[in-house]
């Protein structure tokens, strides 16, 4: 004979019925999360760590960070929907809503990158403009990096530079501390990379400011943001968004979460915010 316990019952039926609430069936109870790998694998899983535990709380399900090996993974498994959550930058956004067919959505942008920018770095002294970058080994991050290729490569083009026909070499370190690192040690004789982790680095002293210096600064444009499949239930969509929005640096959590992910805060986000870098993406050929 099976014996039912009242009090057990009554807990598997409230159970049941906040995971319906949120809109997360009884067989997935976890919140699937991963990033486009901007940064070394340990800094992206020590910026997370935080996140998903604040998350985890705010959602009442398992939140699980899984990083991805590049940045085309990153898009693919948000539009296979192998995960349920993507830190994206902008271009990598606008793949995955072309690869879509734009069944993705954007929740949330940090403040940030609503005039987000890019550096270009050189140790050469000879080096002070665009211009001066003709017939020299240049860095980008990845390929697919809005704010380490794209829009510096969007910004060079503007200048009259093709970096394809007008340098020396083009090459991609995959990642922006990567470029740095690649500058510094001389390996090409400039690179263009995220404002932020620049400006990260030269807080910790991890570069040395006196040899690698900034030359150039971008135009200010959309950049990342937090963006979700367009299946995701609606409840738990706007449920995930506000305990993004939630996040202040006026509590010990929030403080911890917002420097850790760079930002002041994060607002709202909307796909129509990208469209110029989807029209940079598609008139450098690169979608």
């Amino acid at each position: 004979m099976i014996s039912f316990s009242p009090s057990r019952t009554l807990r598997s039926l409230l159970t049941c019925a906040v995971m319906a609430w949120c809109g997360i069936s009884h067989a997935q109870q976890v919140l699937r999360v991963t990033a486009i790998p901007d940064e070394s694998p340990t800094e992206l899983a020590r910026k997370a760590a935080p996140l998903m535990k604040y998350l985890e709380s705010k959602l009442g399900v398992k939140v699980e960070y899984t990083p991805v090996t590049d940045y085309a993974a990153a898009v693919e498994t948000l539009v296979n929907r192998k995960v349920d959550l993507a830190w994206f930058g902008g271009f990598t956004f606008v793949q995955a809503h072309v690869r879509s067919g734009g069944k993705v959505i954007p929740l949330v942008q940090r403040e940030e990158d609503t005039r987000f920018r890019s550096v270009f770095i050189t140790t050469d002294p000879g080096i002070r403009t665009l211009a001066d970058l003709k017939g020299k080994d240049v860095s980008f991050g990845s390929a697919s990096s809005t704010s380490g290729h794209l829009m510096p490569r969007s910004f060079l083009l503007q200048a009259g530079l093709d970096p394809d026909k007008d340098f020396k070499r083009v090459a991609f370190s995959g990642a922006h501390d990567a470029t740095i690192a690649a500058v510094a040690a001389g390996k090409v004789q400039a690179g263009a990379l995220n404002v932020s982790v620049w400006e990260k680095f030269v807080a910790d002293g991890k570069v040395d400011t006196t040899k690698v210096r900034v030359f150039f600064t971008t135009p200010t444009y959309y950049d990342y943001n937090w963006t979700v499949h367009a299946d995701m239930p609606a409840a738990l969509r706007e449920k995930l968004t506000q305990a993004l929005l939630a996040l202040s640096r006026d509590t010990a959590e929030g403080k911890e979460i917002l420097e850790l992910q760079r930002a002041t805060r994060f607002v709202p986000a909307q796909a129509d915010q990208y469209k110029g870098i989807e029209a940079a993406a598609r008139s450098a050929g690169l979608l």
